[in-house]
Formats: structure tokens, C-alpha cells, sequence
């Protein structure tokens, strides 16, 4: 508890990564605390394409940059996981599963977001017998089987893609009667024998067997009609929640959960800063979140000399 850090990141997605590196340059004392994989959400994308100098590149080896370009700098990381942040006059405090508390002047929070549930039966049951929130960590144990994709934004659209090169068939469930993807992405669904687009139909149950998924039942979200399809495996893609039990009191926070911050990413407690998937935000991804990153870091380093020449 004697030690006071400069900065303390946690989250080891992109946008935390990135703060490590711009932290490390500006010479803050920083560690980072991830209490899983480096590279959050990205690590389980197939295929990144729009992350400048790459035009094709696995999420998996994008994160293994981003951490790699961390540790040229000897970036320090714990991997544990955060249970409290306190905020303080003078310092906060950063409390960890295994007990130990870190002093800090300042705090960068890249907690990032958790998939999004259907919330209809058979959903938590099912996870892991045949229900997912990851087509690249599950898709294999589909081959040439019928999946189902819930969800018409990019990831949807992207996962769809990458199971129509294992499954039989693919559906692509969307409440509405245009997908919300981009028009590239739209443009490959739409090419693909294997995608068959169910249009205004939702999702009401996921049926099951002695060997896991088999059905689900549907729902047209115009005639509110009935049907059942079998289907081996359900893919649930319809955005994420902001990973926000860690941000403090004091903090606002607008209706869906994100963060508000100011241009810099600070929150309305000095010294604490939020980025990513958990700060409120026009556009989700992974150049934005890395935007984040050094922003955030540049203007901690700012704080921290004020605090230190205070």
C-alpha cells in the first residue's frame, strides 16, 4: 500500500492496450490488471478488415499485436481480477480478487462489454449444448449442421458469414426487414447460398434433446405467427452491455449504462477515466477504442504531473 501508481488500466482489450503504450511513452509508472486473455472481444473475431495497415487479419493475432506492441515497453500487467474501485482525495484505490490493494493517482476503466442475452427459455440452460455468443470459439462442432444467427448488425452479418464455411445451412433471424450491417457485409449475406435471411422473425424458445439443441421456435414480428425449425446450433449476436460494475458512485452513467465522459475521457471524478465499449460513444470499434486509449492516457499523464506539482 506504500507504492502509489501513476496510472492504473483496467481492461487489456485494444483501447487498454493502447493506453498501456501511450502511458509507457509518457513515462507514467502504469500497470495493467486483465483477469483474462489480452485483447477482449476482438481476440473471438474471425476476420478483421477495416483496422488501418491491415486489410485482412485474425482478431486473435491483431490482440497478440496489440500486447506484443505493449511489451517492447515492459508494460506491466497483473492478471487478476478488479472487485472495487475507490475513489479518493488524494489517490484511489484499486482492490483485487487476491487481495491486494493498489494506490494510484489515476485510473483509466476499458472494461469493455458483454454480449447481449435473448433472455428466452432455454438460453442459459442451453450455453455451451449448443447455444453460443461465438461462432469462431464454437463453430467447428457444427460442421455440416443447421445453425441459426440471432442478431442483423455487423457481427451478426460477420459470424454468419464465417459459420456458412463449416455449417450445412445457416439462418440469419432479424426483427426487421433490412439488416443493419454494412453494406459490404449485407452484400456477402446476400451472395452466400448457404445464409437464408429470416425477415421480422424473433427468436421465442430454443428446444432441446438428450443431445442438446434441436429446434427453436420463432416468431414473425409483423403477423405475430408461430413456427418451429429444427436447428443443431443458435448463435446470439444482438450488440453488448457495458461492462460497468466496476465504475463508482458519483460517476455518470446515461440510460443504457455507458459512461459520459468529457473529450478528454474523463469522468466527472478527476482522475478516472473511461474508454472503449464502456464509454458512451458514436461508433463501436476497434480503431475507436484504441482512439480512446491514447487519449485517455495522454491526458492522465496530463493530471498526473498537475497532481504531483500540486
Amino acid at each position: 500500500m506504500s507504492k502509489i501508481y501513476d496510472l492504473v488500466i483496467i481492461g487489456g482489450g485494444p483501447g487498454g492496450l493502447s493506453a498501456g503504450i501511450y502511458a509507457m511513452r509518457a513515462a507514467l509508472d502504469t500497470v495493467l490488471i486483465e483477469k483474462g486473455v489480452p485483447g477482449g472481444q476482438v481476440t473471438m473475431s474471425d476476420e478483421v478488415e477495416n483496422y488501418p495497415g491491415f486489410s485482412h487479419i485474425s482478431g486473435a493475432e491483431l490482440s497478440m499485436k496489440f500486447s506484443e506492441h505493449a511489451q517492447t515497453y515492459d508494460l506491466k500487467t497483473i492478471s487478476d481480477e478488479v472487485m472495487e474501485v475507490e475513489p479518493g482525495l488524494d489517490y484511489h484505490l484499486v482492490k483485487l480478487a487476491n487481495k491486494d490493494i493498489l494506490k494510484t493517482y489515476s485510473i483509466i476503466l476499458a472494461t469493455g462489454g458483454s454480449p447481449r442475452k435473448l433472455q428466452i427459455p432455454g438460453e442459459d440452460k442451453l450455453y455451451g449444448k449448443g447455444v453460443s455468443y461465438c461462432a469462431v470459439c464454437d463453430g467447428f462442432f457444427f460442421r455440416n449442421k443447421n445453425v441459426i444467427v440471432a442478431g442483423g448488425g455487423d457481427s451478426a452479418a460477420e459470424e454468419a458469414l464465417y459459420l456458412a464455411k463449416i455449417a450445412k445451412k445457416v439462418y440469419i433471424a432479424h426483427r426487421r426487414d433490412t439488416l443493419r450491417a454494412g453494406m459490404l457485409l449485407q452484400k456477402r449475406v446476400k451472395a452466400d447460398s448457404r445464409i437464408e435471411v429470416l425477415w421480422n422473425t424473433v427468436l421465442t424458445e430454443i428446444k432441446a434433446d438428450e443431445n442438446g439443441v434441436c429446434g427453436v421456435g420463432l416468431k414473425d414480428t409483423q403477423t405475430d405467427e408461430l413456427r418451429e425449425i429444427e436447428i443443431d446450433g443458435v448463435f446470439i449476436f444482438i450488440g453488448f452491455n457495458p461492462n460497468n460494475e466496476l465504475v463508482p458512485a458519483g460517476i455518470v452513467m446515461n440510460a443504457q449504462g455507458y459512461v459520459v465522459t468529457d473529450e478528454k475521457c474523463e469522468t466527472k471524478i478527476p482522475g478516472i477515466f473511461a474508454i472503449g465499449d464502456l464509454k458512451e460513444k458514436y461508433a463501436r470499434q476497434i480503431i475507436t477504442a484504441a482512439s480512446d486509449g491514447c487519449t485517455a492516457a495522454i491526458a492522465a499523464a496530463h493530471y498526473v504531473e498537475n497532481k504531483k506539482a500540486a
